[in-house]
């Protein structure tokens, strides 16, 4: 892994940039404007609704939720 500093959802945030072509902070509003609140919901519908591939959907939601709830 070349990429030691950052670790957990966190990791997935350059590539999913790169894929997308939206930053992180877009998909976090985006996140946080749905009317879904738990967490494989979440992950579903950014799926479905938006293509991305389950470990990046995941990381997501894992970090926005984290963020959300102070931890």
């Amino acid at each position: 892994m070349t990429n030691s500093t950052v670790k957990g959802p966190a990791g997935y945030f350059p590539s999913i940039e790169k894929k997308y072509g939206r930053p992180v902070a877009d998909w976090k509003e985006l996140i946080r404007s749905s009317p879904l609140t738990q967490h494989m919901q979440l992950v579903s519908w950014l799926k479905t609704e938006h293509g991305l591939g389950h470990g990046h959907a995941n990381a997501l939601v894992a970090h926005t939720l984290a963020e959300d709830s102070g931890k």
